[in-house]
């Protein structure tokens, strides 16, 4: 959850002096205790110059918590948390603009406040204000600038905006296509733990695109993506397990890839619906009935429960 305590706020330089984060006091404890009531009620009270309370209104009226979603009073909220320079708001403000939220889309004004956050340190905003310029539909179409502002926000460090970035050369209709780009981004991003990026990344490189294949590092990417959640890469890891080297001195795959194997195709016959990978996944099944010990099964799945209901939304 958001709080208020996260973001800095600028006083009038003539105003008698306040402490902003004071006033919320009951406000944000009755918010982490879920009483939405409450805290929108003790929000509201002090949010006449308070753009820390106008935020959290605007939080509460976009997540709907504890009341009808209202994207119109949120993003109104959200306006004037924005003009109190709260960098969050200045953000959400303007993807209210670019949508054209209980106003006309205004493009221009958007890319402003997503400047703006990107100035007060909410580096993704740059990438926002680009993905406007690669769309051209409320700003001119500019998708050379749009790619340098989202570059500028994955130089700084946004994990999100490395993974946006890579998706736009891997494969975005509007953007060249780049795919040496793309592998570069996916890997930033993986490297500050995106699992998508992990798993694209991974597929990039057993695949050989954008630059030479490499099984094992498709491996240990895709791996890492499997074991932080990501399903789709449960099928590939147990494939690539299945395709790894046998050891010399049996001839056989190891004991290591084999309860891989199993757990991996476990995994994701836990979690597809698809048919062609249920069949992949019965295929892999017969195979491995014929070649690894079943005493192993008990502690192997029980290793796979483990797993998915650590993964599974409670």
């Amino acid at each position: 959850m958001i709080t208020a305590a996260l973001f800095a706020v600028t006083l009038n330089a003539g105003a008698a002096p306040r402490d902003l984060s004071a006033e919320l006091t009951r406000a944000n404890k009755a918010l982490a205790a879920h009483d939405y009531g409450l805290a929108y009620k003790e929000y509201a009270r002090v949010a006449a110059g308070n753009p820390l309370a106008q935020f959290n209104l605007g939080l509460i009226e976009r997540e709907a918590w504890g009341r009808p979603r209202d994207a119109v009073a949120a993003c109104a909220w959200f306006g004037k948390a924005a003009q109190g320079n709260i960098p969050a708001a200045q953000q959400f403000f303007g993807d209210c603009l670019a949508a054209g939220t209980g106003r006309a889309a205004d493009g221009k004004a958007a890319v402003a406040w997503y400047l703006k956050a990107a100035q007060s340190g909410i580096a993704y905003a740059n990438c926002s204000a680009g993905e406007l310029y690669i769309r051209g539909q409320v700003v001119d179409k500019d998708v050379a600038r749009g790619l340098a502002l989202c570059a500028q926000a994955a130089q700084a460090g946004s994990a999100p905006a490395m993974l946006r970035l890579a998706d736009y050369y891997k494969d975005d209709q509007d953007v060249p296509q780049d795919l040496a780009a793309a592998r570069y981004w996916y890997q930033q991003a993986a490297e500050h733990r995106m699992v998508v990026a992990q798993y694209r990344l991974g597929v990039m490189l057993g695949q050989g695109e954008g630059g030479a294949a490499n099984l094992a590092l498709s491996l240990f990417w895709l791996e890492h993506a499997a074991s932080d959640g990501y399903a789709p890469a449960y099928l590939p890891v147990a494939i690539l397990y299945g395709n790894s080297a046998p050891d010399p001195a049996t001839g056989a795959l190891t004991p290591d890839s084999l309860a891989k194997i199993y757990m991996w195709s476990r995994a994701a016959k836990a979690s597809t619906s698809k048919p062609a990978d249920i069949a992949e996944i019965e295929g892999i099944e017969q195979l491995l009935q014929q070649v690894m010990p079943p005493q192993w099964k008990p502690e192997l799945d029980r290793r796979v429960a483990e797993h998915l209901d650590k993964f599974t939304v409670k």
